[in-house]
């Protein structure tokens, strides 16, 4: 048995913050159908199905459709937004991506779904919510970070902001958000046989991430500063550092024990008392010392290589890391322990590499079921599912309205 299983998804997300979200829904066990535009649309951050079996390739190694189907629906054409209806009478969940105002000018928004299934539950994803004086706004993750205020806060005090790749708001912000939302909305229809709108927004969710960084601030008004605080590695019991082979080992000593071992591996106890305050949260200390620690541990850690100093700093119960190229990621043991790469057998192109599934149920643990489909690879068979005959698809199809 899988989590969420039985719990029907209709998939109208185009780009990768959506689809991320519903591939979560569909490795814990959700029937997720991807509704997709006629022909294929190529853009930067498209998660649209590939078209053609020459594509096939390329479509299984995009983990973010994988247990998913793929239907090609026109619905500005009233013969396709027909098809839809006949779908979201039989969905639980419904997630679209498009700007405030799209959903609606096509007929397929929550108000007119709702009226015929007022169980659905209609996540929509858009970058600042639907409503409020940004709502038309167009962007992206860098965009909803900056606005957010982290990206301000993230590199080096001397530099310019440095981009963390689009892993916070468009990763984390909206898709994470959006799939805790939709869970959260089923355990409640479950008590009131209502389904519900669930409005995310890009720039919330960042801003909810936020949280533990934000006490400073409405305790005192205190605004960190980028570079300034401890987790930005502005000291150096918390940061980066080269090794002897030209490659990066990260230490995290914030709790003191740790910062005491440290000190005696290194033979420099008097560094014990130079550790963490309470204003390391939000300043950098005028405290010259701090420098001093901070050259002397750049030297100590070019004396030996990344993978040696690694062994021994845990050894020594010292929280380490290292700095893992892609390829040394998933070649590393507790990576493959943790099945966070997993081999998904293909039945013509063998066995397929993907990112394993995070979250480990005991009992209803999540799974690959099936690799990621074709555009429209099953139009015909949901068509036939929801009761149309063959001369009918035919009919559909020449009119445009699927493919």
């Amino acid at each position: 048995m899988l989590a969420l299983e039985g719990v029907e998804v209709l998939d109208m997300t185009r780009v990768i913050p959506g689809t991320f979200g519903t591939m979560l829904l569909g490795d814990l066990g959700a029937e997720v159908l991807k509704v997709e535009s006629p022909g294929r649309t190529e853009f930067v951050g498209s998660a649209v199905s590939p078209k053609g079996e020459e594509n096939r390739r390329e479509a299984i190694y995009f983990a973010p459709n994988r247990n998913k189907r793929s239907i090609v629906l026109n619905l500005k054409a009233e013969a396709g937004r027909q098809v839809f209806y006949r779908l979201a009478l039989q969905a639980d969940v419904i997630v679209e991506g498009f700007r405030p105002g799209v959903v609606k000018r096509l007929g397929v928004d929550y108000d007119t779904i709702n009226k015929m299934n007022p169980r659905i539950i209609y996540c929509a994803l858009s970058g600042y919510g639907q409503d409020g004086p940004y709502h038309t706004f167009p962007g992206h993750d860098i965009n909803y970070i900056s606005m957010a205020g982290i990206l301000g806060l993230i590199g080096s005090r001397e530099g310019s902001p440095v981009i963390p790749l689009n892993l916070v708001a468009d990763l984390a912000g909206a898709p994470l958000y959006g799939a805790l939302g939709i869970l959260a909305a089923l355990i409640a229809r479950n008590k009131t046989n209502k389904g519900q709108y669930l409005d995310i927004a890009f720039m919330d969710g960042v801003i909810s991430i936020m949280t533990f960084f934000t006490k400073s601030y409405f305790l005192s008004n205190a605004v960190p500063q980028r570079g300034e605080t401890m987790l930005h590695g502005a000291y150096p019991y918390y940061g980066i550092y080269e090794t002897q082979d030209g490659k990066y080992i990260t230490i995290g000593c914030v709790e003191v024990h740790f910062w005491e071992n440290l000190c005696r591996l290194l033979g420099r106890e008097d560094y014990i008392p130079y550790h963490f305050t309470s204003e390391h949260y939000v300043r950098k200390s005028d405290d010259k010392k701090w420098e001093e620690i901070r050259s002397y541990l750049k030297q100590a850690f070019l004396t030996k290589t990344r993978d040696e100093w690694f062994e021994l700093l845990i050894q020594n119960d010292i929280p380490a890391g290292k700095v893992y190229t892609m390829d040394e990621v998933f070649t590393d043991p507790q990576v493959l322990h943790r099945q966070m790469v997993i081999e998904v057998e293909h039945p013509t192109l063998g066995k397929i590499k993907q990112v394993g599934i995070a979250p480990k149920l005991s009992d209803t643990p999540g799974k690959v079921r099936s690799l990621a489909p074709l555009l429209g690879e099953h139009t015909d068979e949901i068509l036939q599912k929801l009761g149309y005959n063959q001369e009918e698809i035919e009919n559909l199809r020449r009119e445009g309205a699927v493919s």
